[in-house]
């Protein structure tokens, strides 16, 4: 528990930004002692600062860390002889990395190995001669962790990720061949064919979670949050995660139907 505590505070804004911005700063002028070309100086700084734009909760705060070393540069009239498309290279790439229509979901945080450790036995799969293999879904599957946690407690599933971001989507279609990994929204997606739905959301999107799979998924579907609970959803089940992040098991077409069945007996009491 107390280790956890310097982690936390290190965390509250604006330390993150202070962090990645002086680390930018040191690699730039690292590159240029190493005689760097100032092009060449000036992209790793930026590269750094777009990487480190993950530690942003927001895509505010994502484009305040991207873009702070550019920015303070300029101020400090620094680099004037670069080309002006060098200037707007880090904002590119964010939003590259972070289409604006997703600064709402949660940001790219992998989902750790062991973290859905159990998931079989609790939300066992299997598919029918209909449909064939049960299908997986991850939705925002990023650099494909997660599909990687699905895959080994579904082996003979069909483990498909969705990712909004076409970098992300290919780096993470290159890591997980065996996948079909494609470039959509996944709140778009039709999760009425899937088996199970993996999410790793913010706490604010779980309710957007629950109303759409509610309204969409089958009664045998499972939907996992790791570490969020979903609000008005009761778990089937709960695994312990990793790093303490519980990973919570929900079958939400059933628990939708659970209210009528409980307000029709209560009505057959009361004819009764």
């Amino acid at each position: 528990m107390r280790l956890n505590r310097p982690i936390t505070w290190l965390s509250r804004w604006p330390l993150p930004a202070l962090a990645v911005w002086l680390l930018a700063w040191v690699a730039h002028a690292q590159a240029l002692a190493w005689q760097a070309p100032p092009g060449a100086a000036f992209g790793l700084a930026v590269g750094l600062g777009v990487a480190g734009s993950w530690l942003g909760r927001t895509g505010l705060r994502k484009l305040v860390i991207a873009g702070g070393f550019p920015v303070s540069m300029a101020v400090l009239g620094v680099g004037a002889d670069l080309p002006f498309w060098w200037w707007l290279l880090p904002i590119g790439v964010l939003l590259a990395l972070y289409p604006m229509g997703t600064w709402g979901d949660a940001p790219v945080f992998p989902t750790p190995a062991t973290a859905l450790q159990g998931l079989n036995g609790v939300a066992p799969l299997m598919g029918d001669r209909a449909r064939g293999a049960a299908r997986v879904l991850d939705g925002g599957c990023g650099l494909g962790h997660a599909l990687r946690a699905l895959r080994r407690e579904y082996p003979q599933a069909s483990i498909e990720g969705i990712e909004s971001s076409w970098p992300l989507r290919l780096a993470c279609g290159l890591r997980c061949r065996w996948a079909r990994v494609r470039q959509g929204d996944f709140w778009a997606e039709d999760w009425g064919g899937y088996d199970l739905v993996y999410l790793f959301q913010r706490p604010e999107s779980m309710a957007r979670a629950v109303e759409k799979a509610r309204r969409e998924m089958r009664a045998s579907a499972y939907l996992v949050s790791l570490e969020f609970e979903a609000p008005d959803l009761r778990p089937e089940a709960t695994l312990p995660g990793a790093d303490g992040r519980r990973v919570w098991v929900y079958r939400p077409a059933v628990d939708r139907a659970a209210p009528d069945r409980e307000r029709s007996a209560e009505d057959r009491r009361r004819r009764r």
